[in-house]
């Protein structure tokens, strides 16, 4: 039983020191200094308390987005004017009506006439008429406001998706792929489902609004000020409500994000977590954030949902007021029966668009909720060149591959340097390794010679020139990678070999094919070439993965290589046909090689012993041997009995 406890003990130790580390992930991106690493925003914590956020600036944003809009806006504001301007006027013509039959009634009564029955009828038919264009006009603003919804929401996706293209790798290094995708798909839709009603709402509430009160000023002036009176208690409590709902509209969004990125990194991971038992662990924490979101959504759709029985008991005390009053009036002769009765429908027309105008502003909640999170993902930093008013080298095919690390400095956090003063010079056609402990900054090294980062300090050139002095683009069009994490997208085994060369014939992506090892197992799947590899490419091996890649880079054929561990997952008889391959495909190229394994760099012609960020030893393969110092430790680790 005590081992049990201990066990149960354990776990929810576990279980609080997660929550803890998530929290501070958490409160680190709020600050805007989100440590490094790719499972941050997963947190159950993740901006549940939030502050109101700028609710003004963004809908400005919005506003001034939707303004290469502004001519389908204006035809839907014309159309609102012309459906408000005809709901208006119905009443004021059917009074007319009202005040007719009622004259008639008491001629009839007094027996000095009758009821007009065919002016009446033209006063209904007229009546009829208006109301008909009031709706064609109400359903072409509609059609209008739809396009233009539907039209952002399609600009919007398409700049997210240029934007995902001009970010550092570092962004989504330390930001959540489940967060990331929220702000792509919930935020944008809901951006696009409350646009097209908030909109059109917001149009025909202020255009029937400026018509009913000048209606109503043109029947009597005295009961018009009265309604007036309505609107001041209108805003204090819409003020009311939405000062304390906004910020739960936010903490929605953002939780739905955070829930989504932990139900993205969960399946993913599923094999993992039920290797290590952590089922329980992911419900309870899966449940905490689940709590959030339920605790934020009902919050925000409660406080919301008040509007409305708000603005009904206001409209219902002015139409008491109204009654009496225009009862009074029409005692003393002021007005006439029949204007009463327009200028009740008129208060019912007056309050319903403020009414209405409370529940718009719960929708613009959201809207302004869910707009914030895709400009924060729009406004975030882009890549950056060091020197962009100096111009850049863009011809690479004049370069030398000769690569030259001077004295580089570079670390995630400035204070905390991973590579402290690196020096090395690495000539053209040569391969050189990185060997060293995990946490080294090898593949450090090689971010930043593919430009993911740059140096904070000293310079890396290529041929000569510095780095920093070539187009981010044309840079790593002269690098081929194969990387640990054999990266595939869903698709034909054909289409993955000919992602680093498009044009690539038939023939040439079999020849890749065959030097990397890959073309027996490849023709033993159904289709072949043509068989499709799922979105987890969780249909063939890892080490299947991996030599699809290695086959990309011989097509690809680029002047310079980068392999990272590029055999990890491959057995060691297939990992000596594919070294033997690889060899030729390294002849003549400057290839950079980080390997665990030390027996696959043996042929290099340098390799460079890294720890903690500085070369602590070089040589060949035969020379660090012999000097019997750090790497001949390491190697020799690896055949101990």
């Amino acid at each position: 039983m005590s081992a049990s406890n201990e066990a149960k003990t354990k776990r929810k130790q576990q279980l609080e020191e997660l929550k803890q580390a998530a929290q501070e992930a958490q409160a680190k991106r709020a600050k805007g200094g989100a440590s490094r690493g790719p499972h941050h925003g997963h947190g159950p914590h993740a901006r549940s308390f939030e502050k109101p956020r700028d609710f003004k600036g963004t809908m400005g944003k919005l506003l001034r987005f939707m303004g290469r809009f502004k001519i389908a806006l204006i035809v839907a504001l014309v159309f609102a004017v012309g459906s408000t301007a005809f709901n208006v006027v119905g009443p004021k013509v059917m009074s007319i009506a009202t005040t007719e039959l009622f004259n008639g009634i008491v001629a009839k009564v007094a027996g000095t006439g009758g009821i007009d029955f065919p002016a009446i009828g033209a006063v209904l038919l007229t009546t009829l008429a208006i109301y008909l264009a009031s709706a064609l006009c109400t359903f072409f603003q509609g059609w209008v406001l739809t396009y233009v919804s539907q039209k952002t929401c399609f600009e919007l996706r398409r700049e997210i998706s240029e934007k995902i293209d001009r970010l550092p790798v570092g962004y989504f290094e330390r930001t959540s792929t489940g967060d990331t995708l929220s702000r792509i798909t919930n935020d944008v839709d809901t951006l696009g489902q409350s646009l097209n009603q908030g909109i059109s709402e917001l149009l025909r509430s202020v255009v029937t609004i400026i018509g009913v009160v000048a209606i109503m000023f043109s029947i009597n002036v005295v009961m018009t000020l009265v309604t007036l009176l309505i609107v001041p208690v209108s805003l204090v409590l819409i003020r009311l409500v939405i000062s304390h709902s906004q910020k739960y509209f936010y903490a929605q969004q953002a939780n739905l994000g955070t829930i989504d990125g932990q139900i993205e990194e969960t399946f993913s991971g599923h094999a993992v977590v039920k290797a290590f038992g952590r089922e329980s662990a992911i419900v309870e924490q899966f449940a905490d954030t689940n709590g959030k979101l339920f605790e934020s959504a009902w919050k925000s759709q409660f406080l919301s949902g008040l509007m409305r029985p708000l603005m009904d008991c206001v409209s219902n005390l002015g139409y008491v007021v109204i009654a009496i009053l225009g009862s009074v009036f029409a005692v003393q002769g002021i007005i006439t029966v029949g204007d009463i009765q327009a200028f009740i429908q008129y208060v019912k027309n007056f309050t319903q668009p403020i009414t209405s105008l409370a529940q718009v502003s719960s929708v613009l909640q959201s809207t302004a909720a869910a707009a914030e999170r895709v400009f924060e993902f729009l406004e975030a930093p882009e890549e950056t060149e060091v020197n962009p008013d100096q111009p850049k080298v863009t011809d690479i095919d004049e370069l030398a591959c000769n690569v030259e690390f001077d004295h580089v400095r570079f670390g995630y956090n400035p204070e905390k340097p991973v590579i402290k003063d690196f020096s090395a010079r690495v000539e053209e056609g040569q391969t050189v390794a990185f060997v060293g402990p995990t946490g080294a900054g090898k593949t450090t090294l090689v971010k930043l010679l593919m430009r993911f980062y740059d140096v904070d300090a000293g310079c890396i050139r290529i041929g000569g020139v510095d780095i920093r002095d070539i187009e981010r683009n044309r840079e790593r069009e002269l690098f081929g990678m194969v990387l640990q994490d054999a990266w595939l997208f869903h698709g034909s085994i054909r289409d993955n070999i000919a992602y680093g060369c498009p044009g690539a014939t038939d023939e040439q992506i079999r020849e890749a094919a065959r030097q990397a090892h890959a073309e027996h197992f490849i023709e033993t799947l159904p289709g072949g070439y043509d068989c499709e590899i799922n979105e987890e490419a969780s249909n063939i091996s890892a080490g299947q993965r991996q030599m699809i890649t290695i086959a990309r880079a011989f097509l690809a054929n680029r002047r310079m290589l980068v392999l990272d561990e590029a055999t990890s997952s491959v057995d060691t008889r297939t990992e000596e046909r594919i070294q033997a391959a690889m060899d030729a495909l390294m002849k003549g190229r400057t290839s950079f090689v980080i390997a665990h394994r030390l027996s696959t760099i043996r042929n290099a012609d340098l390799i460079l012993v890294i720890r903690e960020g500085d070369i602590v030893e070089q040589g060949t393969h035969a020379e660090l041997l012999a000097q019997g110092g750090y790497y001949a430790e390491l190697y020799n680790s690896q055949f101990e009995e």
